[in-house]
């Protein structure tokens, strides 16, 4: 199983609305790098779902349930299905991410562009840590 962030304005879609909907897909990714990202999820894959707009924060854990398929016209852009796992009990601030020293190198730290990430095992588990 690998690990993802995924990056959503929550004015324009939020954790509430995935838990309301039971399922979504997360598609209008048009990053090259974050296209890649979304390819290689597999069924099964753990996501972090993060809200970018305030507070900047990871809310909750979605789990990919159908892996990458043609997004609009161009065979480049892809979507995948997601469904919410769980709200974490305490949402774990961009603030706090930065001062964690086990997430130094977490990609989403330094490429912050990126809707798409992969996070590493360690990773994870401090940030799931961070929020109970």
């Amino acid at each position: 199983m690998a690990y993802w962030l995924l990056k959503s304005e929550p004015d324009s879609y939020s954790w509430d609305d995935l838990v309301a909907e039971t399922r979504t897909e997360w598609t209008g990714v048009r990053n090259p790098a974050a296209a890649l990202h979304l390819k290689a999820m597999q069924v099964g894959d753990q996501a972090l779902f993060y809200h970018s707009g305030k507070p900047r924060s990871v809310v909750g854990v979605a789990e990919v349930t159908r892996t990458a398929q043609q997004d609009g016209d161009e065979a480049r852009w892809v979507s995948v299905e997601i469904k919410p796992v769980a709200p974490l009990a305490v949402p774990v601030t961009l603030a706090a991410m930065k001062a964690a020293t086990r997430l130094a190198d977490m990609q989403m730290l330094r490429q912050s562009r990126l809707s798409v990430s992969p996070v590493g095992a360690l990773e994870w588990r401090e940030i799931l840590k961070m929020g109970r």
